[in-house]
């Protein structure tokens, strides 16, 4: 056989497998993301089925895995609190379908710092099952821990809260930052990532660094702002100065920065905290749940993150349709973002609905990384 023939043929046998390489990706890829969607299917029928004749349910859920942390953030007041004995894996299980039941389809787990739990990739695996789930982390563990974890988070947020030494000194441990962000490097081969980035009035100055840092990283960022907890360091930032930050994050968002939160969220804050026009709070859209898987109420904020009852010992549709919710829907004294975007929710806002609906689902699916090869930007 001549050369040309024989390099024409195998030419073509390398295309063939090529192409059935691409068909059988598309294939695994098709079952992986049916096989995520399924738990977010079933929850909306669940939700359906448990809304008739019912007026509340709550969407999200966070979780505090622990309050141990290995940072010694000023502002936080969780780490400075002893852990009493932690939910066994058994009983984080009794948690989580407790929450499956009462129609919460979003899971966020959280402490102190969640990696510190030995048995996290197992929880996070059962929440997997149920739930979108997400986990925030601090990152000094992360670029170790990754990848054992990423296969059963859809998200993951890392906590970043100024470049080099602002942000040592706000976390309370030299080498925190670069620690954060070879985890940040390290994440992103695996799963969706977000800077999470809370606006003190020690790094008021460096928000648009940031915001810039997460682009270069090609990673989100989440901005919060910071509350003053009683047991912890007062690092409000100053409100006159924060309504230009205010305006700068709106005008970054405007020209396209990875920044998740809405345009209406930060307008919603400016409108409340500078023009006295309030939003009504829906803080039944979210719960919360302590270390010892007890309910926090009537939010994250207002009795400092508390608990009751455990979760598992009640019946939380009862519970959240007899709660006085009504007395907290013009608070407004917190903007995190976890109660305040999901309370400016509208199907009838269509560009919200792209943003937060369309816009994310593409995203999480490009993510994927066998979409990745099928369909490169």
């Amino acid at each position: 056989m001549p050369l040309v023939q024989i390099k024409k043929t195998f030419t073509v046998q390398i295309i063939s497998k090529y192409i059935l390489l691409k068909r059988l990706i598309a294939t695994l890829c098709i079952m992986n993301i049916m096989a995520t969607l399924k738990p977010m299917i079933m929850g909306n029928l669940r939700r359906a089925l448990l809304g008739l004749g019912t007026k509340k349910l709550p969407l999200i859920a966070g979780h505090k895995l622990l309050y141990t942390c290995n940072l010694r953030c000023k502002m936080c007041p969780f780490w400075r609190r002893k852990d009493e004995k932690l939910l066994s894996l058994e009983e984080e299980v009794l948690m989580l379908k407790s929450l499956e039941r009462a129609g919460v389809l979003f899971m966020g787990f959280e402490g102190g710092e969640p990696l510190l739990r030995k048995d996290l990739e197992q929880i996070l695996e059962e929440s997997h099952k149920r739930f979108y789930t997400s986990l925030v982390t601090n990152g000094w563990l992360l670029k170790e821990k990754v990848r054992r974890i990423s296969e059963y988070l859809e998200y993951l947020f890392v906590s970043i809260d100024g470049i080099g030494e602002v942000h040592d000194k706000i976390r309370g441990v030299a080498g925190s930052f670069e620690r954060a962000i070879e985890g940040i490097k390290e994440a992103r081969k695996y799963l969706s990532v977000s800077i999470s980035f809370t606006i003190t009035k020690e790094n008021l100055d460096q928000v648009r660094d940031v915001i810039e840092l997460a682009k270069k990283l090609n990673v989100n960022i989440s901005i919060q702002i910071e509350y003053d907890y009683s047991t912890a360091e007062k690092l409000s930032p100053d409100r006159r100065r924060l309504y230009d930050v205010l305006n700068l994050i709106i005008e970054m968002k405007k020209k396209g920065y990875p920044i998740i939160e809405s345009i209406d969220y930060f307008k919603a804050i400016i409108n409340s905290w500078y023009n006295g026009i309030p939003w009504k709070c829906k803080p039944w859209l979210t719960i919360n749940i302590d270390p010892q898987g007890r309910i926090v109420l009537p939010c994250y904020v207002l009795n400092e993150y508390n608990g009751t009852q455990r979760v598992w010992e009640f019946d939380i549709v009862k519970l959240w349709n007899n709660y006085p919710w009504e007395e907290y829907e013009r608070c407004n004294k917190c903007a995190l973002a976890c109660y305040l975007e999901p309370t400016l929710f509208s199907w009838s806002k269509p560009d919200m609905v792209r943003e937060k609906i369309i816009n994310n689902m593409v995203s999480y699916i490009y993510n994927m990384i066998p979409v990745k090869f099928l369909f490169p930007k």
